[in-house]
């Protein structure tokens, strides 16, 4: 009997280990991308969106934009947009692109790659991620003042209020998935606040992947797979070379990864297997 347990076991845990997910390598970009922030993948224009910060990422100096790449890491146009004021999250509805610019939610024509206005809202300090429904409602986290804003019909207001750390955003049919510090939560239609799990690290990006399970990125250099059960995996950890990992993008056809190193000034690309 002992025996048959004992080998239950190893049945067991040799299937867990070969469920462990893992990022393989795909390319890097030269350092080109002045301090990258986020990367938004366009899967219908093969294009990839990232926010290009400039010099800092709190200055309101215009110099920031957003560049396109192509999904093999070859740069199309750095310059796709400019004028900007540290860019960060990005996010798609129809054809309009927005934009988490420090106050301002910047709304872009995509077709033809201009402005068309800027939203601003009142009493923000660092507009970090963004995220659109499938009604076109916007959603930005603050990261300084702990809210999250809704934006519906271009008009802001709050819709969530202290949240620790609140960054990463990711609207998902009612539901609105936040990552707030380490603590990676669920708000549902009724803004009734739940916990999925609890990260190693403070959290950033947030990609879903299918069946509940999403990628987080945590700033400091690392990439976790999160499992609908609260389980953390620690796919990627670039920290000792001082390679950040900000707001992640993900191509859920291909299962790539990609990723924008902030201070290193290079966007990288890794398949999920």
């Amino acid at each position: 009997m002992k025996k048959y347990f004992s080998l239950i076991l190893i049945i067991t845990l040799s299937l867990q280990l070969k469920a462990q997910h893992s990022l393989s390598k795909l390319w890097e970009t030269d350092s080109v991308v002045n301090l990258p922030e986020s990367v938004l993948p366009d899967l219908k224009a093969k294009v990839l969106y990232v926010s290009i910060m400039g010099n800092n990422a709190n200055d309101k100096d215009g110099i920031g934009g957003i560049g396109k790449i192509k999904p093999d890491g070859k740069v199309i146009d750095l310059n796709w947009i400019s004028g900007l004021n540290s860019p960060k999250g990005l996010a798609i509805f129809g054809n309009l692109m927005y934009a988490a610019d420090l106050t301002d939610v910047v709304v872009i024509d995509i077709a033809k790659a201009k402005v068309l206005r800027k939203i601003p809202i009142e009493n923000t300090k660092f507009l970090n991620d963004i995220t659109v429904n499938g009604e076109g409602i916007v959603y930005v986290s603050d990261s300084r003042t702990k809210r999250i804003y809704k934006i519906e019909n271009d008009v802001p207001s709050i819709y969530l209020d202290s949240i620790n750390g609140v960054n990463g955003l990711k609207a998902i049919g009612e539901d609105l998935y936040i990552l707030g510090g380490k603590s990676f939560l669920k708000a549902d239609a009724g803004k009734k606040i739940s916990k999925i799990a609890e990260l190693p690290d403070w959290g950033d990006g947030l990609e879903p992947i299918g069946n509940g399970d999403f990628i987080c990125s945590s700033w400091a250099g690392y990439v976790y797979y999160v499992y609908a059960d609260g389980r953390c995996e620690l796919l990627l950890d670039t920290h000792l070379e001082k390679k950040n990992t900000a707001d992640i993008g993900y191509d859920p056809v291909k299962k790539i990864v990609y990723i924008p190193t902030f201070f290193k000034k290079t966007v990288m690309a890794y398949q999920l297997k």
